[in-house]
């Protein structure tokens, strides 16, 4: 089972489950913390290969696919018999979190998409392929640095950027390889997504600065009735780290509405 954290509230009170991207581990969530257990009960997960969950040596699996490790996250929430939560994603948390509802759409209560990937433009694209190519010859971190310092460009971004990288030398050569295959397969994934909605109330919070992704979210929330966006102004793609308060404030108000 994958590892994970409880802050516990009071039992009546509804869960929230925090979801990190590749690369990172729960520890990204410090700064949510605090805030979040006045009102909730908290569920942080270290996904598979990353934080304290690592993968067994008996393990054979040569690729990932979102349908497994969405349901590792559920395993979790089956064995702390938590039967809905709210879900908080960041980067390719956020896609995780959405195959949580299309697979078990009775479990969640919300989602909110913390710098959401929803669809890889021109830059991304090439960003995966030249991955991929690589992959087997640059060593990972090297091939991880590139990736946060393009997504991640500016001074301001430092701190995400130190995070992530940090948090990414815990992982091995082989379970980045395995993880990479994932992400650069994900494009049927997030075309079917962009074309259907989900049915729960559905926030997205993304930087001003964030390149990459800004630009598709906010072209989506237009034909996407349950859903709405948040910018924070002068923050770049991991906005729960960059911009904690405005972060926690914008979507507890959000939880507290649904």
């Amino acid at each position: 089972m994958l590892h994970f954290t409880t802050y516990l509230n009071n039992p009546e009170n509804e869960w929230v489950t925090f979801v990190h991207g590749a690369g990172g581990s729960s520890a990204i969530w410090h700064k949510q913390i605090r805030q979040f257990q006045k009102d909730f009960n908290i569920l942080l997960i270290d996904l598979r290969g990353h934080g304290q969950s690592k993968t067994p040596l008996s393990s054979r699996l040569k690729r990932y696919t979102f349908t497994q490790i969405s349901d590792e996250i559920i395993d979790v929430l089956d064995h702390l018999k938590i039967k809905a939560s709210h879900f908080i994603g960041i980067s390719l948390g956020t896609i995780l979190i959405r195959e949580i509802y299309e697979r078990y759409p009775d479990r969640v209560t919300s989602l909110t998409m913390g710098g959401a990937v929803m669809k890889l433009n021109v830059r991304g694209q090439i960003l995966m392929r030249v991955g991929n190519l690589f992959k087997s010859v640059i060593p990972y971190l090297a091939l991880y640095k590139l990736f946060a310092i393009i997504i991640m460009p500016k001074k301001k971004h430092r701190e995400s950027r130190h995070l992530f990288i940090n948090e990414a030398r815990k992982l091995y050569q082989k379970e980045f390889k395995r993880w990479f295959t994932l992400v650069s397969q994900v494009n049927p994934l997030l075309k079917f997504f962009r074309f259907n909605e989900a049915k729960v109330p559905t926030l997205y919070v993304m930087g001003s600065e964030d390149h990459m992704f800004l630009p598709s979210i906010s072209k989506l929330v237009l034909d996407h009735t349950t859903a709405e966006l948040s910018i924070i102004s002068n923050c770049g793609h991991v906005v729960n780290v960059e911009s904690p308060t405005i972060f926690n404030n914008t979507v507890i108000r959000f939880l507290k509405l649904t």
